[in-house]
């Protein structure tokens, strides 16, 4: 087997920043619903990881949702400020990923 793709870690922070959102923008008032958790369920949907990557993806989401629920059970400055930084993160991510590794349809 050749591994892991050269963007996965990318991806496994990019599912780590999709949990915090999926626990801090409803906590912060949004009314999204499922909105990141979908997100990562299309990201799994176009990655096909095998059962290990899928386990590793899902732990990383896992990971940034239950990072924040352990810390914040209300919308704080702070919670708002990670918000807003995650989401400039993820977007970072996911353009430069997709720039560089997208595959042309």
């Amino acid at each position: 087997p050749a591994g892991p793709p050269p963007y996965d870690e990318q991806l496994l922070r990019l599912s780590e920043i999709l949990g915090a959102m999926h626990y801090l923008r409803p906590l912060c008032g949004s009314t999204e619903g499922g909105l990141w958790r979908n997100e990562m369920e299309a990201l799994l949907t176009a990655e096909e990881p095998d059962a290990s990557r899928r386990a590793r993806f899902v732990d990383r989401f896992n990971h940034g949702y239950e990072g924040f629920r352990s810390v914040y059970r209300v919308c704080t400055p702070a919670a708002t400020l990670t918000i807003q930084r995650y989401m400039a993160e993820g977007a970072k991510i996911a353009r430069d990923v997709s720039a560089r590794y997208g595959k042309e349809k």
